[in-house]
């Protein structure tokens, strides 16, 4: 695989994970970050959301959801999505604070607020290396079932781009045939590192 991928979306860690997982199986460079000021997980209720700090290890949600309401957890999908997110990686990520971490060739995003949020932070980034990055938004809905669907439909998008000499030059006839293909509009930019 010879392009460098990142996953984003939000907060709660699910979509850009399943993501990253499914890339990282068939072999891909991939990463994943939320945007979010924490990393947010359903609770109780819609007022109670478990509230944690981008880098708390995955184990360590996932232990303390389990003391609190193992069968809650379990049914709402919380506790398995906690499990694959840690054996992917030790902890989530926050975009914003990992700009060390090197450069993407290609940025995924799962909702348009996200999209618009990668953009700007890059746009707004010293351009030093002059090296482009191609940010993708495909709009997917927030549950572990369109996360599923939304993984699969990234994964053929990164196989068709790698599977290209050079992405800058056919993106256009890529991402057509991807919209007509898969009956999904997709946004995208480029920006510099």
């Amino acid at each position: 695989m010879k392009f460098r991928y990142a996953m984003v979306c939000s907060s709660n860690q699910n979509r850009s994970m399943e993501a990253h997982a499914l890339l990282k199986r068939q072999g891909f460079d991939v990463s994943s970050y939320g945007t979010g000021s924490h990393v947010k997980l359903p609770g109780p209720s819609l007022r109670e959301p478990n509230v944690y700090e981008f880098g708390t290890p995955y184990k360590q949600m996932l232990d303390e959801l389990r003391r609190k309401d193992p069968e809650l957890y379990k049914r709402n999908g919380i506790l398995p999505m906690l499990k694959r997110n840690a054996a992917v990686k030790l902890a989530p990520q926050r975009w914003q604070d990992n700009a060390a971490d090197g450069f993407f060739d290609v940025v995924f995003t799962f909702e348009e607020k996200v999209f618009d949020m990668v953009v700007e932070d890059l746009h707004n980034r010293d351009h030093v290396l002059k090296k482009c990055v191609l940010i993708i938004n495909l709009e997917v809905k927030d549950n572990h079932e369109e996360a599923a669907v939304g993984a699969r439909l990234a994964l053929d998008l990164c196989q068709e781009i790698d599977a290209t000499e050079s992405w800058e030059d056919s993106i256009d006839d890529i991402l057509t045939a991807f919209e007509k293909q898969h009956r999904r509009k997709l946004l995208y930019s480029i920006s510099y590192y």
